[in-house]
C-alpha cells in the first residue's frame, strides 16, 4: 500500500502545489492514504478553517503538525477538536488537542499517524524517545502501520528517533527544515525514513519565504515581517510503500517536482502503478 506525505505545507503556493500534485496523480499510482505537515498552511504560518478545508477537498487525509501550530487564534480551535488534524504528542499534558490517530485508507487498512516534536534548538518539550517509548505498546495494538512525522531542526537528533524506533514503526518522515534530504532508505528494521521530506511551496524563495525580508533580517539583525514568496510552487514529499499485513516499508521514494514539471506526461512515468 502507498502511503503519500508531503513535507510543510507553506501559503497559498504550497496549498496550489499539493491540490496540482494529487489531482494529477489520480490513475497514475494508488495512494491508499496522503499526509501532509500543516503547520504553515495559512500565510506561512498556522491554519484556518478555510484553508485547512482547501486540503482535505484536495484529497489530503490528516494534517500533522509542529511549532508553529498556535501562530493563529482562529487555529486553535482547529486543533483542539479537529480529528483530522494533529499536533506534536509530546507536548507537556493538557496541551490542546491530540497527538496520535487511527485513520483508515482508501482501501479500509487502518493506519496509525503520530506526531512528534524535537528538542534540539526547538524547545522544552517531553523527551520524544521516551514518549514513544511508553506510547508505542498501546499504539501498535491500533494498526501494523504506524507513520511518524518528526518536526525537527537537528539532523541528528531526526536520525537518532529514526534509528531508536527502527522496526517498531513503519515509517518515519522529518519535517521542518524545509529542505529536502538525499537519505530516504528502508532501515535494517524495515522503518522507512528520510531526514526532511521538504515544502511544498514558492520555488524561489527562502524556506518558503520572501527572499528579500528574510536577507533583510540575516543582513540588518532587526525584527521583519515575513511574507511567503510569490512565483512557481512546487511539491516535495515521500511515498512510503508499506506491507498492510506486517506494517514493515518495503519501498520508499521521495520526489521534488515544479508545477511546470507536474504538467509533462514525463513526470509521471517514474510515479505510474506497477
Amino acid at each position: 500500500m502507498w502511503v503519500l506525505f508531503f513535507g510543510d505545507v507553506v501559503g497559498r503556493p504550497g496549498r496550489k502545489a499539493v491540490a496540482e500534485f494529487l489531482s494529477r496523480l489520480r490513475g497514475v499510482r494508488d495512494v491508499d492514504l496522503v499526509i501532509a505537515n500543516g503547520e504553515n498552511v495559512a500565510s506561512g504560518m498556522g491554519l484556518t478553517d478555510t484553508v485547512v478545508r482547501e486540503l482535505f477537498e484536495a484529497g489530503v487525509d490528516v494534517l500533522t503538525g509542529g511549532n508553529h501550530m498556535w501562530d493563529k487564534k482562529e487555529g486553535v480551535p482547529l486543533v483542539r477538536a479537529g480529528e483530522r488534524i494533529l499536533r506534536p504528542a509530546n507536548y507537556p499534558p493538557g496541551v490542546d488537542g491530540r497527538g496520535w490517530g487511527v485513520f483508515r485508507g482508501r482501501s479500509g487498512t487502518p493506519y496509525v499517524v503520530l506526531s512528534l516534536i524535537g528538542r534540539v534548538f526547538m524547545g522544552n518539550y517531553d523527551c520524544p524517545f521516551r514518549w514513544a517509548d511508553t506510547a508505542l505498546p498501546d499504539i501498535r495494538r491500533e494498526a501494523a502501520c504506524v507513520l511518524v512525522d518528526f518536526h525537527a531542526e537537528a539532523t541528528s537528533e531526526k536520525r537518532a528517533l529514526a534509528l531508536y524506533l527502527d522496526g517498531r514503526v513503519s515509517a518515519i518522515a522529518g519535517t521542518h527544515t524545509h529542505v529536502q534530504t538525499s537519505d530516504a532508505s528502508v532501515l535494517p528494521g524495515g522503518t522507512g525514513y528520510i531526514t526532511d521530506v521538504g515544502m511544498c511551496g514558492p520555488a524561489g524563495s527562502i524556506i518558503g519565504m520572501d527572499p528579500n525580508t528574510v536577507l533583510r533580517r540575516f543582513l540588518l539583525q532587526v525584527p521583519v515581517r515575513f511574507d511567503v514568496a510569490s512565483g512557481e510552487p512546487e511539491a516535495s514529499g515521500v511515498f512510503f510503500d508499506l506491507d498492510p499485513e506486517t506494517g514493515r516499508c518495503k519501498t520508499v521514494q521521495a520526489f521534488r517536482v515544479s508545477e511546470s514539471q507536474m504538467r509533462s506526461k514525463e513526470t509521471w512515468k517514474t510515479f505510474s502503478n506497477p
